[in-house]
């Protein structure tokens, strides 16, 4: 051996000691990480600060139609590495697996996936870096919770936090196991948004998890699939990488699992204020015309702009939603520059991959050589229809046209945001797609996701119906269905961010949708602007043309113009103060980046509320307790008697040391 390679090859001989330690009883230790590998169970126990977070890990995956597990396999070397350790199995039949662990100095997660590798051409739809039987539960008290995260925002889905008295739970893509007393929780998912649509499953049984099974390859009922997730091939296949951490609290842990995708895909960015405005979907939908709109845009400019209803950046942003396209070229033209005289960005409305015409003999006008029987997304031979509109493949070049054509309309008028609808289309698992190198509804979404941040990328882009995930294509996404104006839309909307507040960090802003104030009560009224400026973007949607709703133009002037209120509004969801309500949680928590903190409890029922101040739980110090305020009646608060809630109301309340 020549002997700058021995050198070398010592000098890495070295690093893994010092990184990677190792005794006779299989043990592996990394910083304070420690992995335990059991040759006949052919499992890897994971621990932390000698914490158990998973026991007894195997993997599987399907080849052909045979569900295969590590077990089946000989381990047959361990590779320590300075931030990863790898469990290399071997099989006479099977194909090699190679399993990973990822480490980040100072993280309280580790990254796990595997590769399989052979000769031969590999295809496999399902493949679980994590499969584990828990036989006790992992350390928690009896008031444990498994949470429910969905796919997507479409047909009205609710996120959910379940006692552990299920029999099967399938969460989509991550969930978090935890004790609602002490906030201890175990969070999985994944972090790889690329090729696979991934889940968590989960059994209990007498108050305890029983089984729990991460993999890639769902494709169900909730991801809106109508057939089986599409097959990855190659001689080297790759499952997708999957998050696992203990933590202290669940709420800290699923914004850990955010950050943790966000620094794989980072979000889209943004450097300006959160948008504060309006959406034409609200109330006034199909009636939207030319001169409707150049009346709200005037209304803005000479009632709300001028009252405290406007962002950071001084600055309104008017959208047109469904229904635009009656405009001529030129009438988009005149409301935009109305918009910008008025101090005001003009926003538009699309959806890329749905048509709604549904007619397969129809030639597309942006590619005449194409008829939309070319471009559906088929599914077993047939159109696959969701929300009354038929999929369109993002991979076919008429898709490429039509998002060449309105991008460059959009751009000639001068829109600067635009709200893109109908997303999950593009994610649905087909029969074929036109680029023969795409396999799955996800690594089709991307393609289109791409081609839309080519041609609308200096465009503000707020996602309507849409996955969650992949999500740095956009700068905002809407975190809930369409939400209007009573208390039951204001409890749906806080139902998404009880569980998925986090999701702002994997976008710019989550968005509430259209705040509507016609037509509810007071309490209604305050309950549904607090549910927008606790979660994200702040658009009102009622009707403020000439011929709009009397009571809905005094309400804007009375509960769009609290300058307390409107204060709170900077972008920032709030965290659930607990997770074990039986529908929603009703009590947000945040802490501004000056050490305000605001505490906002809403009541969904008709009954009043009455409870004390949980300014533990909260925790809140004695300086925070000086200056104590409800912003929606100005009024100081006596943190020492108790609080009184109307029937479908909210009180907004800051807590400030000065």
């Amino acid at each position: 051996m020549h002997l700058n390679t021995l050198k070398s090859y010592t000098l890495s001989l070295l690093l893994a000691v010092l990184f990677c330690s190792s005794s006779l009883q299989n043990i592996y230790t990394l910083n304070n990480w420690k992995l335990v590998v059991d040759p006949e169970k052919k499992a890897v126990s994971l621990y932390r600060d000698r914490l158990p977070i998973l026991e007894n890990i195997q993997v599987a995956y399907k080849l052909n139609d045979d569900t295969i597990s590590s077990n089946q396999y000989q381990i047959d070397r361990v590779i320590c590495e300075k931030q990863s350790i790898s469990i290399v199995y071997r099989s006479v039949i099977y194909p090699e697996l190679i399993q990973h662990f990822y480490f980040q100095k100072g993280k309280d997660y580790v990254l796990t996936d595997f590769i399989l590798q052979s000769k031969q051409l590999l295809k496999s739809n399902y493949m679980a870096p994590i499969v584990v039987a828990l036989n006790s539960k992992i350390g928690f008290s009896d008031n444990q919770r498994a949470l429910f995260v969905p796919f997507d925002n479409d047909k009205w889905v609710r996120f959910q936090s379940y006692p552990l008295n299920f029999k099967k739970l399938t969460s989509y893509e991550v969930t978090a196991i935890f004790d609602n007393s002490t906030r201890h929780g175990l969070v999985i998912g994944s972090v790889d948004h690329s090729i696979w649509k991934s889940a968590v499953e989960m059994t209990s049984a007498n108050q305890q998890i029983t089984t729990l099974n991460c993999f890639g390859g769902i494709a169900d009922e909730m991801t809106r699939d109508s057939k089986p997730h599409g097959l990855i091939q190659g001689n080297l296949i790759r499952s997708p990488k999957i998050f696992v951490g203990r933590f202290n609290d669940w709420r800290t842990g699923l914004e850990c699992f955010a950050d943790a995708n966000a620094s794989i895909a980072p979000p889209r960015s943004w450097n300006k204020a959160v948008p504060f405005g309006w959406n034409s979907w609200g109330v006034l939908q199909f009636k939207l015309n030319y001169s409707k709109a150049m009346e709200v845009s005037d209304f803005f400019k000479n009632n709300l702009q001028n009252n405290h209803f406007l962002n950071a950046d001084h600055t309104v942003y008017i959208g047109l939603d469904s229904g635009w396209n009656s405009f001529t070229e030129e009438q988009l033209k005149d409301f935009v520059n109305r918009c910008k005289s008025n101090g005001q960005e003009a926003g538009v409305y699309w959806t890329p991959f749905a048509d709604w015409g549904k007619n397969p003999d129809r030639t597309l006008s942006d590619a005449p050589q194409y008829t939309y029987k070319d471009v559906y997304l088929y599914a077993n031979g047939k159109p696959q229809d969701l929300d009354g509109a038929y999929a369109l493949d993002p991979t076919h070049p008429a898709v490429k046209a039509q998002m060449i054509k309105t991008a460059e309309l959009f751009h000639r008028c001068g829109f600067s945001y635009v709200k893109m609808d109908f997303m999950t289309h593009g994610s649905l698992e087909a029969d074929h797609w036109y680029d023969a190198k795409i396999n799955t509804g996800i690594q089709a979404y991307n393609y289109g996701m791409k081609l839309l941040d080519d041609y609308f990328g200096d465009l503000f882009i707020n996602l309507s119906i849409s996955p969650i995930f992949p999500s740095q294509y956009a700068q905002s996404r809407r975190i809930a269905c369409d939400a209007w104006n009573k208390i039951k839309d204001t409890e749906y909307t806080m139902n998404a961010v009880s569980y998925g507040w986090w999701i702002d960090r994997v976008y710019s802003f989550n968005d509430a949708d259209h705040v509507v104030l016609q037509q509810a009560t007071d309490g209604e009224n305050r309950a549904r602007v607090t549910s927008s400026v606790i979660t994200g973007l702040f658009i009102n949607g009622d009707d403020f043309s000439a011929d709009g709703s009397k009571e809905g133009k005094e309400k804007a002037l009375k509960y769009l113009t609290n300058s307390d209120v409107n204060a709170v509004a900077q972008g920032e969801s709030f965290r659930p103060l607990e997770g074990d309500g039986e529908k929603s949680e009703n009590q947000f928590v945040h802490t501004d980046k000056v050490g305000n903190v605001y505490y906002a409890i809403f009541n969904y029922s008709d009954k009043p509320l009455t409870l004390m101040l949980p300014i533990k739980r909260i925790g809140l110090k004695s300086n925070q307790l000086r200056y104590v305020k409800e912003l929606w009646s100005g009024k100081s608060i006596d943190v020492k008697t108790s609080l009184s809630v109307d029937p479908k109301d909210v009180k907004l309340i800051k807590f400030s040391g000065k």
